[in-house]
């Protein structure tokens, strides 16, 4: 699928040492899996977990779905491993922990070459980062790291994410300055579907492409809070038509439902629906 409008609405995160979860995963429904090694192997368990999660993406299966892989740090006694035995492995990004600056980044492309890196940003030092460390020619990815960068911070957690909300918006303007995909921090309670569907409708309306989840039951209301609606995509299709009447005949100004359409309209509503037409790839 084209990187460029590949989907990243539902990013679900998979422990890479446990075999049935890996096998599940392959029929669910999500745009994206982050196989970790990370926080949800524990230490004892890391070693065999790289050649679970090899024998898995070998195996294949996962269809459409963006497979990345998030090792553990560098700065830890297995990170530099992890990337090393699976820089090979069938996985389209890897996924770098508390990412600080462009030099973290670069200390895991020495060893993979030129796979693409994700960053998890979750540190005070890699928001404000952010930018430097989305320009590294290897970043194709930010993950907003909302639980570690709670605990850095020491706020609360509110329903608002009022303390959140500037390291969200710096993680944001980063990576849209660059060009980097960027989803929105997990959600915990996951069985609270309304307190899920707000914070998925809030990450969308802030610009997020997609959010991370912790659990299946968390998908459906990711894919449908961050796809184009049916309305959206229905005033996309007529600000094009529009504009291309008006270019056509060069006469007068497009107006639909009483608004001007210009040329950054028309783009958006492009993106719109190149995006409406991959998520039903992905189906």
């Amino acid at each position: 699928m084209d990187a460029s409008t590949r989907p990243y609405r539902s990013v679900l995160y998979i422990p890479g040492s446990k075999e049935r979860a890996l096998d599940k995963a392959r029929g669910l429904p999500v745009d994206a899996i982050i196989f970790d090694l990370e926080d949800a192997v524990t230490p004892d368990a890391k070693p065999a977990a790289r050649e679970t999660l090899k024998a898995a993406l070998d195996q294949g299966g996962y269809g459409e779905k963006a497979r990345i892989i998030r090792i553990n740090g560098l700065d830890t006694e297995w990170g530099a491993e992890d990337a090393t035995l699976l820089k090979d492995a069938d996985a389209d990004a890897f996924l770098l922990p508390k990412v600080n600056s462009a030099a973290d980044v670069q200390a895991l492309v020495d060893i993979l070459g030129d796979k693409p890196v994700w960053c998890m940003i979750e540190t005070p030092r890699g928001v404000f980062n952010a930018l430097e460390i989305a320009a590294h020619p290897s970043v194709a990815g930010f993950v907003a790291g909302t639980n570690d960068l709670a605990k850095e911070l020491g706020c609360r957690s509110r329903e608002d994410r009022l303390p959140m909300m500037f390291a969200l918006q710096q993680m944001l303007l980063a990576a849209r300055a660059h060009g980097v995909v960027v989803v929105d921090g997990v959600y915990n309670q996951y069985l609270d579907e309304a307190g899920l569907k707000a914070e998925c409708e809030q990450g969308r309306d802030l610009g997020f492409d997609g959010k991370t989840l912790i659990h299946p039951a968390q998908v459906d209301i990711a894919n449908a809070a961050f796809a184009p609606t049916e309305a959206e995509i229905d005033l996309a299709r007529r600000q094009i038509e529009a504009h291309e009447e008006i270019e056509r005949t060069g006469q007068g100004v497009a107006v639909v439902d009483g608004k001007i359409v210009e040329n950054l309209h028309v783009e958006t509503a492009k993106k719109t629906l190149a995006r409406a037409e991959a998520i039903a790839r992905m189906a």
